[in-house]
């Protein structure tokens, strides 16, 4: 029998996160097996609202076997049903079920790149067709990265996704409309002195609608803006691969120095990826209390309450943005035990605190 929770998480993602409606075409990706539940409930779901859904399936290990065998100048190629899917879909679903972190180790940084470079280019073809919500599924793997028994694991995921959407909403608002009128934001903590500038840019709020779980209030900072320092507390991740110890320096809204303690090569060579990959496409704050600790997984991490983040590369265009990259990479700022976030001078976080 399938879990009821399963169904309730569907029906929140098909009738609130993307109000798909009768004779939508859905594409829902289910990512590695441990997602059938979900993606059989949404299918349902959809089903039921008169919309025509399909399911693909995807796996890391099939991404492993392309980058370690395929050719790097076809990988572009690779991704062309991906493609089409998103230019035919009204809708998108994408149930991101979790594998070994470790499982692209061994395989060379520039074949990473050359990856996620051309997979890039399909997340800004979704972002600007379809109505998205992207599901992070976790399962035994993901409950072990993030220190969790399964059991846990679980509850900690249901706790954090089967919220009162509508309520959570408000309270976002708030904080959106406090930051609305800010034009300088200032972060500062444990090796941290960061400026940017948010002035003319639109403030949106993830309170459900493109992840999930939501809980985040973000903009697009302009671009020149970025000045001084900033470190990281959590190891950052990207597609499997831990990058600990990163520090970046910024001028002129670029950055000028980037080191780590570990997997530089791999930050160096993110960052080099295009022209738009050293500029910060996003500057959010994380809102959802119901979620507390480090995952290891940016679509957890950058909601935990309390904490903000920065983006390097692409910017979303309905905050204004206009930094173009394939690199859309979240990092996270923990000032829960040190540090304060200041909204035109005036201390709005302290210690992972809303001060509004």
């Amino acid at each position: 029998m399938l879990d009821s929770r399963w169904e309730q998480l569907a029906d929140i993602l098909v009738n609130y996160s993307t109000t798909t409606r009768r004779g939508d075409r859905v594409l829902i990706t289910m990512m590695e097996t441990d997602t059938w539940p979900l993606a059989r409930a949404v299918h349902a779901a959809a089903v039921k609202v008169g919309a025509h859904p399909h399911i693909e399936f995807q796996s890391t290990l099939l991404q492993r076997d392309l980058m370690l065998e395929g050719d790097p100048n076809l990988f572009d190629n690779e991704h062309e049903l991906q493609r089409r899917g998103m230019e035919w879909a009204d809708v998108y679903i994408g149930l991101r079920g979790a594998s070994n972190p470790h499982e692209l180790n061994g395989i060379a940084t520039e074949r990473i790149t050359a990856f996620r470079r051309a997979l890039g280019k399909i997340s800004a073809l979704r972002t600007e067709k379809t109505r998205w919500v992207l599901v992070r599924v976790p399962n035994a793997s993901f409950a072990q990265q993030a220190g969790f028994s399964t059991d846990e694991m679980m509850e900690f995921f249901f706790n954090a996704t089967l919220l009162d959407w509508q309520e959570e909403s408000k309270r976002y608002e708030v904080i959106r409309e406090k930051m609305q009128t800010t034009e300088k934001i200032r972060i500062v903590g444990n090796g941290t002195d960061l400026s940017l500038n948010t002035t003319g840019r639109t403030y949106q709020i993830d309170d459900g609608h493109i992840n999930m779980p939501g809980g985040e209030v973000y903009t697009a900072p302009t671009d020149d803006s970025a000045e001084g320092s900033i470190s990281f507390e959590f190891p950052a991740v990207f597609a499997g691969q831990f990058i600990e110890g990163i520090r970046l320096h910024f001028s002129k809204g670029v950055v000028v120095e980037a080191t780590a303690d570990k997997n530089q090569k791999l930050l160096l060579e993110l960052i080099g990826m295009d022209a738009g990959a050293k500029r910060i496409g996003e500057f959010g704050v994380g809102t959802n209390y119901s979620i507390s600790r480090y995952c290891y997984d940016l679509l957890f991490d950058e909601k935990i309450g309390g904490t903000v983040h920065i983006a390097l590369g692409r910017a979303y265009p309905e905050c204004g943005g206009i930094n173009k990259s394939a690199l859309h990479w979240d990092l996270i700022k923990d000032l829960r035990e040190e540090g304060a976030l200041y909204l035109d001078g005036e201390k709005t976080i302290e210690k992972g605190q809303f001060l509004i």
